[in-house]
């Protein structure tokens, strides 16, 4: 389905970006833009802006940014005509109906057809579980103790033994090979052309949060490597955004979530009635899983394995999610390895017991550490003891150091007196080891310094969103073709346009840009950032931006013109002519900023 420009402004203003993004965020107003904590990465002071002016939201620190299709979009992983009917429903707009033509399918948004061609994907391995080819799948599944309620609920299915069979059936109902090709579940090389990547293999769909299948992975039969086999990254699978489980998990009524490392970890323990687990998708915890956590919970329990690789993997866990505000406890399995394990052998109410048992973070990290040192050592007892003083270092706020000093001296027996004179002395001396803190999101994007051109256009485009008057002021001097990176151009041309319509409105402007990454380059146009004292200063900067971009189009347009071009010599002598006179101070250029 495609909708008119006209139908998508009408659902844009009818949906007030402070009023739909207050839903997810808590907006505090200053100034004339509100100001929260972005959801699209972890921070502690507010650097997300929205800007009921533009109807834009941008991010001074990760980038993001965009329009209010654009929010929707990324914090529900909704396509853009997704996003349209979400929005429109919310606003009580009525959308025109239709259905895809052949045609239009060609041309339709490539997230759209790859979440169809996954969806087809998913129920074809159903069916296929439940035929005479795919007994010995569903065996393996009843002998893993799975209900048919359970199967048929996560859509577990089957990849046939032979090659091409879901590529026979997709080609079968339309899909070109450059499509399928972008789904990720096909392999192409000259030998074989294009086949199956998942064949002879248990298969566990994988989806978003808002039930949409994004991915598989599937569990061989039989002894081939490797074992377990994931989809790649594609246009709508990012693995380290997306939580297997999490689409169940987030309407738990449970206060927090439980992770583990496996898909039938979480299967074994949806069925036992842990709907709130959720496991990461064949990688490490990142700092994506925790900020999307984040939005459905402060406390995550960690059942990794109870071996040392499962040790590790939550000790790497815990200061990621620390970072993103939760609060994470450890679930020892022992004797255990891993929670289908331990709920087969002792059942639910067992395991109940164990989640409530569940050790604090910190003392977990230090039970870890203990086994490091032999503690019937005088000497290395006392470096185990000091290594845990280094340790408490990490705490700022003094109330909760001596807490947890009160519990280390009760759990090692060692004096609270002694312990807190070790921990200030090391404190007083300076060697107590921290940690290095990440630069923020905002210094690590500027490593990479832009160059003058560039921020002179940037700031130009939003001087022209911010005042519109500047169009007046400018006229004359600037026009679209003094912007000489493309996508500016591109910008400028439609803002100028929209000015002599009568209106500037970058938020409409936005919609001509589908592409997400674009989306958040085009909206950086409209916030940047110049900090100036007053009107003074901002006159002086208007005018080296004015020169500098007169200069970079002249020098842009002597390059590239050809010397017969008589026109064009004549348009570089007026430029030239321009430049002298506002360098000069023959011409002054008035704006107000208020």
């Amino acid at each position: 389905m495609f909708y008119s420009d006209d139908i998508i402004e009408e659902v844009r203003m009818k949906n007030d970006i402070v009023d739909v993004i207050s839903g997810y965020v808590r907006l505090q107003k200053k100034g004339s833009s509100y100001f929260g904590l972005c959801p699209f990465h972890n921070e502690k002071s507010p650097s997300f802006s929205v800007s009921p002016g533009k109807q834009m939201y941008y991010c001074f620190g990760c980038g993001a940014g965009g329009n209010v299709f654009t929010f929707i979009m990324e914090y529900e992983n909704f396509t853009f005509i997704e996003a349209v009917k979400y929005l429109a429903e919310r606003a009580g707009v009525k959308l025109p109906e239709g259905e895809y033509s052949k045609e239009q399918r060609a041309a339709a948004d490539l997230k759209t057809v790859l979440l169809e061609v996954n969806k087809k994907a998913a129920a074809y391995y159903y069916y296929l579980l439940k035929q005479e080819g795919g007994r010995q799948a569903y065996e393996y599944l009843k002998n893993r103790e799975l209900s048919d309620d359970t199967i048929k609920g996560f859509g577990l299915g089957y990849s046939s033994k032979y090659s091409d069979s879901l590529y026979r059936y997709l080609k079968g109902k339309g899909y070109s090979d450059t499509i399928l090709k972008e789904s990720g579940l096909f392999s192409a090389d000259e030998r074989y052309g294009m086949h199956d990547k998942f064949w002879n293999r248990v298969m566990f769909p994988i989806m978003d949060v808002n039930n949409r299948v994004i991915g598989f992975g599937g569990r061989v039969m039989g002894d081939a490597k490797p074992k377990y086999l994931n989809s790649p990254e594609t246009k709508i699978f990012d693995k380290s955004r997306n939580l297997y489980g999490l689409n169940i998990a987030r309407k738990s009524r449970k206060n927090y979530l439980i992770i583990c490392e496996g898909y039938m970890d979480v299967i074994s323990m949806h069925q036992a009635g842990f709907t709130n687990a959720v496991a990461s998708l064949g990688t490490a915890l990142t700092s994506g899983h925790a900020s999307l956590m984040s939005r459905y919970t402060k406390e995550v329990l960690l059942t990794y394995d109870s071996d040392e690789a499962g040790q590790k993997a939550a000790l790497r866990g815990i200061p990621i999610l620390r970072e993103a505000g939760i609060k994470p406890r450890v679930v020892n399995l022992a004797p255990y390895k891993d929670p289908d394990e331990f709920i087969k052998a002792e059942g639910q109410e067992a395991f109940e017991k164990r989640l409530s048992e569940a050790m604090n973070y910190f003392l977990f990290e230090v039970r870890v550490m203990e086994r490091q040192y032999d503690l019937a050592d005088p000497e290395d007892k006392t470096e185990f003891y000091r290594a845990i003083a280094k340790k408490l270092l990490e705490f700022p706020e003094e109330l909760e150091r001596n807490n947890y000093m009160e519990s280390i001296s009760r759990n090692y027996q060692i004096r609270y007196e002694d312990l807190r004179r070790m921990v200030n002395n090391l404190a007083l001396s300076g060697t107590a080891i921290s940690a290095k803190p990440r630069p923020p999101v905002k210094e690590r994007r500027k490593d990479k310094k832009e160059d003058g051109r560039d921020v002179s256009q940037k700031l130009m485009l939003t001087w022209l969103t911010s005042y519109p008057k500047m169009f007046d002021t400018i006229e004359g001097y600037i026009s679209p073709d003094d912007f000489t990176t493309p996508l500016f151009r591109q910008v400028a041309e439609l803002l100028f346009e929209q000015h002599e319509q009568g209106k500037v409105n970058p938020a409409k402007l936005l919609n001509r840009f589908t592409d997400s990454e674009e989306q958040k380059e085009v909206t950086s146009l409209f916030h940047a950032t110049l900090h100036l004292e007053n009107d003074q200063e901002r006159m002086r900067a208007l005018k080296e931006t004015v020169c500098r971009m007169k200069r970079d189009s002249i020098a842009h347009q002597s390059q590239t013109l050809a010397p017969t071009d008589i026109a064009g010599l004549q348009r570089l002598v007026e430029a030239k002519k321009h430049l002298e006179e506002i360098e000069s101070g023959k011409v002054t250029l008035h704006i107000s900023f208020d």
